[in-house]
C-alpha cells in the first residue's frame, strides 16, 4: 500500500495532484478492499478519490466566489420581499397552505442546502469557528422547524424574520459601522446585563414590598411587577403605575412610597439611560493615533478640493482656447505690429499702478531701507524696466544675506541653548521652575534638534548614560524631522493647490473671452458690475484701527459691531424683508387667505420685488452659474432660485380655487419654505446646516438599522398579530360568532350628571348595530401598518397601550415581542441615533478629531473667553476704617455668611403667604430683617470700596437693584399690606435667590455651563424655529380645516399660525404625537369632503400627515434636539474638568486676574504696551518668568505684545491669550493650521528679537568705545596743556595779571597762528597707561594679527583735537548705527573689548 500510494504520487504530480496520507489513504485502502484485492481496484480506487479532490476543489472556489455570495444575499433579499409582502385575507382564507408558506419552505430549503455545501467543504470544525457561521446555523435550525405545520406563525417566526440581517454583508460601510457600535461588544453588553439585572432585582424587590396591597393587581406577580417596572424604566405612563400605588397604600405609606420610585425613576433616567449614549460614544471614539492621522488626511483632502475646480468652470477647458487679442495703433505705417494678447499689454499699460515701495528692503544701502513716497514720485517712467534688470541681481544678493543671516541664527540659537544647559545657575538656589519655562526649554530644544545640534556620532569611549542620552537625542531628533516634514509637506501641497488653482482661473480667463462674464454679457472690468460688486459687498466694518498705527480700537460695543458686520448691508435688508414677509403670512389662514385679502398681498408683492433686485445685482455682480463666485454654486444657492421662483409663480397666478391635494396647494405649501431664505443669508447658520449634513452618512446608517429592526419586528408581528386585534363593539360579546344584530348605547351628557329616573325608566340612548373591528388606530394587518405603529413605540408614545391589546387579544407570553422591541429599539436604537448625531456634530465641527491635549487647548481657549477682569478696586493703602471694611467684606467667611443667609430667606417661601393667613406676616416680618441684612453688607461694600469701586462689578449692581427693590418693598408692605405687597416679596426673595451662584464656585460653573450653551446654541435654537415656522405654515394649509377629534380641539388645532406653533411645541415634547397625526389623517366617511375647495372640506390627508408629522419628530427630536445635548454636554467638560485636565489651573487664571488688577489701574480691561513688562515680573507661581534664567523668554513675550498691537493698548484678554500659548506644547496641543501659524510667528518674533539683542549690543560696544577714546582725548589733552603750560613758563616767564587768561585764550582758541607749533609738540608725547588707542599687546595676543575697531593715533598736520574727536565718532543715530550694523553683517567685523563677554554678549 506505502509503495502504492509513492507511486500514484510521483503519478500525479505532473497533473497537479497532491499526496495524501492519514485519513485519504485510509478511505483508499477502504475502497480497495471494497472494489477487491487487486492492483486494477486499487486504482480505480485512486482515480474515484482524485476526482473528487477535484470536485470538493470546485465546489471550494465556488462557494468562496463573490457571485455566489451575492446569489445568496439576493435570495435573501427577495425572501424579506416576499415575507414583507404578506398581509392579513380574513378569517376565512387558510394561511397554512397559502403561497407565502409555500415560498417558506423553498426558501428553507435553499438555506439549508447552502449550510450543507458549507460544511461539506469547510468541515464541520472549520464552519462552526466562525461567528457569522454560528449565527447561520441557528436560523437553518429555526427555520426548518418553522416551515412544520404545527409551528407554523409561532415563536419560530422570529428566527425567519432575522434573515434580513444577513443583508448588512451587501453593504461594506455598513458592515463597518456596525462592527463600529457592537464589536467591541463588551462594553455594551455588560451594560444591557447590568440593566436586566436591575430590572429583575427591583421588580422583586416591588413584588414584595407590594404584593400584599389590596385593590393594586400591578404587583400581584412576578410578570406584573416586571413590566410595571420596566414601565417605569421608559418614562411612559410612569405617574400612573406611582399614583395606583400611592392611592392603594394609603396616606401613612405614601411619602416613602413616592420617594421610592421617584429615586427609582431618576436612576433609570438620568444615569442608567445615559450610559448607553456614553457607551456607543466610547464606542465610536477614534484612539490618539488614528485622530492625528485623519487629522492630516482632512488637510490633504481640502487641499486636493482646492487645487481643482468645480465642475461648473471646468467645463470651459473642453471649447477652443480664444484669447482676447488688441491691436496696436498710432504707430507708423512703415510696421506691420500683429493682434496682441491683452493680457499681454495689460502688464505695461498698468505698470504706473503696481506697488514698487519696498522692492530693495533687504538691500544693505541706505536708499532701499525705507519707502519713502517723495522719492518714488520723483522716479522717471523707465524705473519699471531698470527694476526688472536688478531685481536678478539683487534676489542673489539678498539670497546670499538670507542664508548668512541663518546660520548665524543657528549658531545664536545653539549658544543660547548651551548657556542654559551650562553650570552657569550652578550657584542659585534650587526653584521650581514655571509652566512658561519649561515649554520655552521644550521650544529651544526642539529647534536646536531641528538643527541638528545634537545629532553627533557616538564615540566609543563615551559611557553607558551617555550613550543612552545620545539615543534618546538621536530619536527625538529623528521624530521631530518626521514631524516638520509631514507639516511641510501638507503647508506645500496647500500652497501647491491654491496656486494650481488660481493658475487655472487665470488661464481659463485669459484664453476663454465668455469666462468670469455674468450671462456672458456683462465685462469681468465694466463699470456696471463693479458698480454691483460694491453694492453686494458692501457691509459694516467692525473692527476699528488707528489711522497712525494700524492697531485695532476695543470698542465699548464691539458686541454690536461684530453683529452688523456679521453680513453685507443687502443681506441685511433682505432678512429684515424676509421676516416682514413671514410675519404676514402668520396672518393668514383657511378663511383669510392671501389671494382674496388684498393687504395680505402686499407683502407678497415687497417680498418679489426685493427679492428680483437682489439677485439681478447679485447675478450682475458674480454671475449666475459659470463664474467663480456665482449664485448657483452650492445648495444655498438652488434654494433661493427654488424660493423665488415658487414666490413669483404663486404670485402670478394667485389662484381663487385650490383643491385639495392638487398642484395648487402644493404650490401653497412649496410656497411655506420662504423662512429657510433665513438659513442662507446668516452665515453662523449655514455652518449649522453644513455640520448637520456632513455626518448624514452616518445618520443614515443609523436609520438603516432602525429600519431593519422596525422590519423584522412588522414580519413577525403581522405573521402572529394580523387579524387579531379586533374585537365586538358591543363589550359584553367576546366571540366573533356572537357579533351580529344591534344594542343599545347609553348615552351621557357629563360624567358628573346625576339623572334622577323615575322607577322603570331607562337612561337616554340609542340603537347601533354590533361591529367586529379594531377600535384602535393601530393594527398588524400589513407590513405598513405594522411599522406605522412601530415608529410610534420607537418613539415611546403609546407602546403601553399597545402591551396592553397584545396581552388582552392574543395572550399573556406575547407580551414579550413588544418589551424586547422597546428594550432594542429605545434603549440601544435610539441612544444609538443620539450618539451617532452627537458624534458627528462633533468630528464635523472638529472637536472629535481632536486628541487629549488638544482638546484641553480648545477647554483652554474657551475658558479665557469668558474670563474676565476682576473689576475688584485695591485696598485702601492706609490702615483705616475704609482698609477694615475691606478686609471684612472680602473674607471667605463674610460670603459664605451671606450666602447662608440668601438660603435661609428663600426657605421662607416654602409656606404660601396669603393675606387671610396668619402666619404670612411674621414671614414677611423676617424678611424685612434679611432685608435690613442685605442692606447692611451692600453699605459696608460702598465704604470699603467707594461707589466708583462698587460700581465697576456686575454682580455688585444686581445685588444693588435687589436691595434697592427690597427697600422699596418694605416701605409699600408696612404702608398698603394687601396682596399685590406680598406677591412683590416674593418676587423679590426669587430674585435674592439668584444672587447666590455666584457666590460658590459649582454654583458658578453651573450657571457658566447655562449661559455658554444658550450662548453656542443660538443659531440651533433659531434653526429649530424656523423649520418649525415652516411647519406651522404647512400644517395651515393641509390640516387647517380638519375636524375635531381625540387630541385636536379647539385649543389644539392648525386653524391658525399661531395655534400650529403652539401644537408643534407640543409635538416637541413627544406629548400624544401619533394621536394628533391620527387626527389628522380623517377621511370618509368620517368627514366631510370637497373636492374644488380645501377650505371647505373637514377631511384630512393621510399621506401629508404620515410625512408631515414622521418627518417633524426625525428632524426635531432626533437631530436639531441632540444637537443641543452635544453643545451642553461639549461645555460641561470644558468647566467640570478636573486640575489634572487643565493646562491652566482656575488658580492660575485668579492670580493673574488680581496682578491685572493691581496694573490696570483705570479699570478699563486695557492697558499700554510699556505696562506690560511690569506685569509679567509680578506674575508668580506657574506663570512666573525668572529674569535670571529665562531673559530671552521674557524679551519674546514683550515683543510679541509689541509685534501684534504695534504699541497700542493691550486687552486683558491679549495679555492672556500670549501667556496661554506660551505655557504650552504647541506641537502637542495645536491643530495643523494654528500650528503653522504659531511657529511662523514664534520664528519671526525669535529673529527680530536676536537682531535686536545685537543691534543693542553692537551699540553699546561702540558707545563704550566712543567713552575710551573720549577718556583718552580728555586724558592726552590735559596732559599736553599742562605740558605747554610748564614750557611757556620756563621759556616766557609772564606776569601774573596776563599769564593764565593768555594762555587759556591761545589754547582754545583754534585759529591761533601759534598752533603749529603746539602740533609739533605733539610728536614729543609718548602713550601713557591710561592711552588704550597705544599699540600695546599681552603677551598672549604677540604674533597674531588683529584688527581692532577704535585704534588711533592723532594725525599730523593742522588739525585740531576736536575734528579728530567728531571724526572718530562712527555712530550718531539710529539711521547711521543700522547702516553700521548691516556693514558688520557683511564684512563679519570681530569687536574685542578689555571687559569680559558675558557684560557686552545681552541676550
Amino acid at each position: 500500500m506505502q509503495s502504492l500510494k509513492d507511486a500514484n504520487c510521483e503519478a500525479d504530480l505532473d497533473q497537479g495532484a497532491r499526496c495524501f496520507s492519514g485519513s485519504t489513504r485510509t478511505s483508499i485502502t477502504w475502497r480497495a478492499s471494497a472494489l477487491g484485492n487487486g492492483p486494477e481496484n486499487l486504482m480505480d480506487a485512486s482515480c474515484h478519490m482524485k476526482s473528487n479532490i477535484e470536485g470538493e476543489k470546485y465546489w471550494k472556489q465556488l462557494m468562496r466566489s463573490s457571485v455566489f455570495h451575492m446569489f445568496i444575499l439576493s435570495m435573501v433579499a427577495v425572501d424579506v420581499i416576499v415575507a414583507a409582502s404578506n398581509y392579513y385575507k380574513g378569517e376565512n382564507h387558510r394561511r397554512h397552505y397559502d403561497e407565502f408558506y409555500l415560498a417558506e419552505v423553498a426558501f428553507t430549503v435553499l438555506f439549508d442546502l447552502e449550510a450543507l455545501l458549507k460544511i461539506w467543504c469547510l468541515g464541520f470544525t472549520g464552519y462552526i469557528s466562525s461567528s457569522l457561521h454560528k449565527f447561520e446555523s441557528l436560523l437553518v435550525v429555526g427555520t426548518t422547524l418553522h416551515i412544520y405545520p404545527d409551528l407554523y406563525h409561532s415563536q419560530f417566526t422570529y428566527f425567519q424574520v432575522l434573515r434580513v440581517v444577513r443583508l448588512i454583508k451587501i453593504s461594506p460601510a455598513l458592515e463597518d459601522f456596525v462592527y463600529k457600535i457592537f464589536g467591541p461588544g463588551k462594553k455594551l453588553g455588560s451594560l444591557v446585563v447590568f440593566t436586566a439585572s436591575l430590572l429583575i432585582v427591583m421588580s422583586a424587590i416591588s413584588l414584595q414590598m407590594f404584593c400584599f396591597v389590596e385593590e393594586l393587581d400591578r404587583f400581584t406577580t412576578f410578570p406584573r411587577a416586571f413590566m410595571s417596572m420596566f414601565q417605569i424604566l421608559t418614562q411612559e405612563g410612569w405617574i400612573d403605575v406611582m399614583d395606583q400605588t400611592l392611592v392603594a397604600v394609603g396616606r401613612m405609606w405614601a411619602p416613602v412610597v413616592a420617594i421610592y420610585f421617584i429615586l427609582y425613576h431618576l436612576f433609570a433616567t438620568l444615569i442608567l439611560l445615559s450610559l448607553f449614549v456614553a457607551v456607543i460614544l466610547d464606542n465610536l471614539e477614534l484612539d490618539e493615533d488614528l485622530k492625528k492621522l485623519k487629522q492630516l488626511k482632512q488637510s490633504e483632502a481640502n487641499a486636493d478640493t482646492k487645487e481643482k475646480l468645480p465642475l461648473r468652470l471646468r467645463i470651459f477647458e473642453k471649447f477652443p482656447n480664444r484669447p482676447q487679442m488688441v491691436k496696436i495703433s498710432k504707430l507708423p505705417s512703415d510696421f506691420t505690429v500683429p493682434r496682441i494678447r491683452e493680457s499681454f499689454m495689460k502688464q505695461f499699460i498698468d505698470r504706473q499702478q503696481q506697488d514698487t515701495s519696498c522692492l530693495f528692503r533687504r538691500l544693505p544701502s541706505a536708499s532701499s531701507s525705507s519707502c519713502d513716497h517723495s522719492k518714488r514720485s520723483a522716479i522717471e517712467d523707465n524705473k519699471y524696466i531698470d527694476q526688472k534688470l536688478r531685481r536678478s541681481i539683487f534676489s542673489i544678493r539678498a539670497r546670499n544675506l538670507l542664508e548668512k543671516e541663518t546660520t548665524i541664527n543657528k549658531i545664536l540659537r545653539a549658544c543660547t541653548r548651551q548657556r542654559m544647559l551650562s553650570g552657569s545657575f550652578e550657584g542659585q538656589p534650587a526653584k521650581e521652575r514655571s509652566i512658561l519655562s519649561v515649554q520655552h526649554h521644550i521650544r529651544q530644544e526642539r529647534r536646536s534638534l531641528r538643527h541638528g545640534s545634537t545629532s553627533q556620532r557616538i564615540s566609543r569611549g563615551k559611557s553607558l548614560e551617555t550613550l543612552t542620552q545620545d539615543h534618546s537625542s538621536t530619536v527625538r531628533y529623528r521624530n521631530a524631522q518626521r514631524e516638520d516634514s509631514e507639516i511641510k509637506m501638507i503647508q506645500e501641497k496647500k500652497e501647491q493647490a491654491e496656486m494650481k488653482r488660481k493658475v487655472q482661473e487665470e488661464e481659463l480667463r485669459e484664453n476663454h473671452p465668455y469666462f468670469d462674464k455674468p450671462l456672458f454679457i456683462v465685462g469681468r472690468e465694466h463699470r456696471f458690475r463693479n458698480f454691483c460688486k460694491m453694492i453686494v459687498r458692501a457691509r459694516f466694518n467692525a473692527s476699528k484701527t488707528d489711522p497712525i498705527t494700524g492697531a485695532v480700537k476695543n470698542t465699548k460695543y464691539h458686541q454690536l459691531y461684530d453683529l452688523l458686520g456679521l453680513v453685507t448691508y443687502l443681506d441685511w435688508v433682505m432678512i429684515v424683508v424676509t421676516i416682514c414677509s413671514c410675519i404676514s403670512m402668520m396672518f393668514e389662514s383657511p378663511f383669510t387667505r392671501v389671494m382674496h385679502v388684498p393687504t395680505l398681498q402686499i407683502g407678497e408683492y415687497v417680498f418679489v420685488i426685493f427679492m428680483s433686485i437682489e439677485l439681478n445685482l447679485k447675478i450682475m455682480a458674480d454671475g449666475l452659474f459659470f463664474t467663480p463666485t456665482a449664485v448657483i454654486r452650492d445648495f444655498g444657492g438652488v434654494m433661493d432660485i427654488f424660493i423665488y421662483l415658487v414666490s413669483l409663480i404663486f404670485l402670478c397666478w394667485l389662484p381663487t380655487d385650490v383643491p385639495p391635494e392638487s398642484g395648487a396647494q402644493l404650490l401653497m405649501m412649496l410656497r411655506c419654505l420662504r423662512p429657510l431664505r433665513i438659513f442662507k443669508l446668516v452665515p453662523q447658520m449655514r455652518k449649522v446646516v453644513r455640520e448637520v449634513l456632513k455626518g448624514f452618512k452616518e445618520i443614515f446608517l443609523v436609520s438603516i438599522l432602525l429600519l431593519t429592526l422596525m422590519l423584522v419586528f412588522a414580519s413577525f408581528g403581522v405573521q402572529l398579530f394580523a387579524g387579531k386585534l379586533a374585537k365586538c363593539n358591543d363589550p359584553h360579546i367576546l366571540k366573533r360568532d356572537d357579533c351580529h344584530g344591534i344594542f343599545r348605547i347609553n348615552v351621557s351628557v357629563s360624567k358628573n350628571l346625576n339623572l334622577k329616573l323615575r322607577p322603570g325608566e331607562k337612561k337616554p340612548g340609542f340603537w347601533v348595530p354590533r361591529v367586529w373591528a379594531n377600535p384602535r388606530n393601530f393594527n398588524f394587518d400589513n407590513v405598513g401598518n405594522a411599522m406605522l405603529a412601530l415608529f410610534e413605540v420607537l418613539s415611546l408614545k403609546g407602546w403601553v397601550e399597545v402591551r396592553d391589546v397584545i396581552i388582552h387579544r392574543v395572550g399573556p407570553i406575547h407580551g414579550i415581542y413588544i418589551h424586547v422591541f422597546v428594550f432594542l429599539g429605545c434603549m440601544i436604537g435610539l441612544t444609538l441615533f443620539v450618539g451617532v448625531v452627537i458624534a458627528n456634530f462633533n468630528e464635523n465641527k472638529g472637536t472629535a478629531l481632536l486628541t487629549v491635549d488638544q482638546r484641553r487647548w480648545e477647554d483652554l481657549k474657551s475658558r479665557l473667553k469668558i474670563a474676565q477682569p476682576l473689576h475688584l478696586p485695591p485696598r485702601p493703602e492706609n490702615g483705616g476704617f475704609r482698609a477694615k471694611m475691606y478686609d471684612i467684606t472680602q473674607h471667605p467667611f463674610f460670603k459664605r455668611g451671606i450666602a447662608v443667609l440668601v438660603l435661609a430667606q428663600s426657605v421662607l417661601l416654602s409656606v404660601k403667604w396669603d393675606v387671610d393667613d396668619q402666619v404670612t406676616f411674621p414671614l414677611a416680618t423676617m424678611s424685612v430683617v434679611f432685608t435690613f441684612i442685605f442692606v447692611l453688607e451692600v453699605t459696608m461694600k460702598l465704604i470699603a470700596m467707594s461707589p466708583a469701586g462698587y460700581w465697576q462689578s456686575r454682580r455688585n449692581r444686581y445685588d444693588l437693584l435687589v436691595t434697592s427693590l427690597g427697600v422699596i418693598w418694605i416701605v409699600l408692605h408696612f404702608s398698603l399690606l394687601n396682596a399685590y405687597t406680598y406677591m412683590m416679596g416674593t418676587c423679590v426673595i426669587v430674585f435674592r435667590f439668584f444672587t447666590i451662584c455666584g457666590k460658590h464656585v459649582t454654583l458658578k460653573m453651573l450657571l457658566l455651563t447655562v449661559v455658554v450653551s444658550m450662548y453656542k446654541s443660538f443659531f440651533i435654537i433659531v434653526g429649530m424655529f424656523l423649520l418649525l415656522l415652516c411647519y406651522a405654515f404647512a400644517g395651515v394649509v393641509l390640516f387647517g380645516t380638519v375636524k375635531y377629534g381625540e387630541n385636536i380641539n379647539r385649543h389644539a388645532n392648525f386653524s391658525t399660525a399661531g395655534k400650529a406653533i403652539t401644537v408643534l411645541f407640543r409635538i416637541v415634547t413627544g406629548e400624544d404625537w401619533n394621536k394628533i397625526m391620527h387626527d389628522c389623517m380623517v377621511q370618509a366617511p368620517f368627514c366631510t369632503p370637497d373636492k374644488h375647495r380645501y377650505w371647505e372640506t373637514d377631511c384630512g390627508n393621510y399621506a401629508g400627515a404620515l410625512i408631515y408629522f414622521c418627518s417633524f419628530y426625525v428632524i426635531i427630536a432626533y437631530i436639531m434636539l441632540n444637537l443641543l445635548v452635544a453643545i451642553i454636554v461639549e461645555n460641561f467638560s470644558l468647566f467640570y474638568s478636573t486640575e489634572e485636565d487643565q493646562l491652566l489651573s482656575y488658580n492660575d487664571l485668579r492670580h493673574f486676574q488680581i496682578i491685572w488688577n493691581m496694573v490696570d489701574d483705570k479699570r478699563e480691561g486695557v492697558i499700554p504696551t510699556s505696562r506690560v513688562k511690569f506685569l509679567l515680573r509680578l506674575l508668580r507661581g506657574r506663570l512666573e518668568v525668572d529674569l535670571d534664567k529665562d531673559k530671552l523668554l521674557f524679551k519674546h513675550m514683550c515683543y510679541e505684545m509689541e509685534r501684534l498691537h504695534n504699541g497700542g493698548d493691550v486687552t486683558f484678554h491679549d495679555v492672556l491669550s500670549m501667556l496661554s500659548y506660551r505655557s504650552v506644547d504647541i506641537r502637542k496641543s495645536l491643530q495643523l493650521e494654528e500650528l503653522l501659524a504659531r511657529e511662523q510667528l514664534e520664528y519671526t518674533i525669535e529673529e527680530e528679537v536676536a537682531k535686536q539683542t545685537i543691534r543693542m549690543w553692537l551699540k553699546k560696544c561702540l558707545k563704550r568705545i566712543r567713552a575710551k577714546q573720549q577718556q583718552s582725548c580728555s586724558i592726552i589733552l590735559s596732559l599736553r596743556e599742562s605740558q605747554q603750560q610748564e614750557l611757556s613758563h620756563f621759556l616766557h616767564p609772564p606776569s601774573i595779571e596776563t599769564t593764565v587768561p593768555s594762555e587759556d585764550h591761545n589754547t582754545n582758541n583754534p585759529d591761533n597762528p601759534s598752533q603749529p607749533e603746539m602740533s609739533g609738540l605733539q610728536q614729543l608725547l609718548s602713550p601713557t597707561l591710561s592711552d588704550r588707542g597705544g599699540y600695546r599687546q599681552d603677551s598672549s595676543d604677540l604674533g597674531r594679527p588683529q584688527r581692532k575697531l577704535g585704534q588711533w593715533r592723532l594725525p599730523a598736520g593742522r588739525t585740531s583735537v576736536k575734528s579728530i574727536v567728531c571724526k572718530m565718532n562712527p555712530v550718531k543715530d539710529e539711521a547711521s548705527s543700522g547702516s553700521e550694523v548691516k556693514k558688520w553683517w557683511t564684512r563679519q567685523l570681530t569687536v574685542e573689548s578689555d571687559e569680559s563677554g558675558d557684560d557686552l554678549i545681552d541676550i
